[in-house]
């Protein structure tokens, strides 16, 4: 079983920055990606960003250039950096984890831009 506890959620106004953090924990963890996904009211959960173990990355169009994920391996933990701040970026954040047998969710953390 993989615990993931989330934090670095919160409010901030337009054109600002935060940084969340995702820590797995767990026995046996063969992690073979991380990443961030999103939904906000009345949308579908949709992709962020993803980082693979050999180092891959993959963004969703509206936030490269504002969004750097990166991961710290000895800690089990990665982070999405989040700057320049829009109000299009409120939603929910939910980080993925996924092993060689499953993926876990964690039940995500609020992320609100004032405009």
């Amino acid at each position: 079983q993989v615990q993931l506890v989330v934090s670095g959620g919160g409010l901030v106004q337009a054109g600002g920055s935060l940084r969340l953090s995702c820590a797995a924990s767990g026995s046996g963890l063969s992690i073979r990606a991380m990443g961030w996904y999103r939904q906000a009211p009345g949308k579908q959960r949709e992709l962020v960003a993803t980082l693979t173990s050999g180092g891959s990355t993959n963004y969703a169009d509206s936030v490269k250039g504002r969004f750097t994920i990166s991961r710290d391996n000895a800690k089990n933990t990665v982070y999405l950096q989040m700057n320049s701040l829009k109000p299009e970026d409120t939603a929910v954040y939910y980080c993925n984890t996924q092993t060689i047998f499953r993926t876990y969710w964690d039940q995500g953390t609020q992320v609100t831009v004032s405009s």
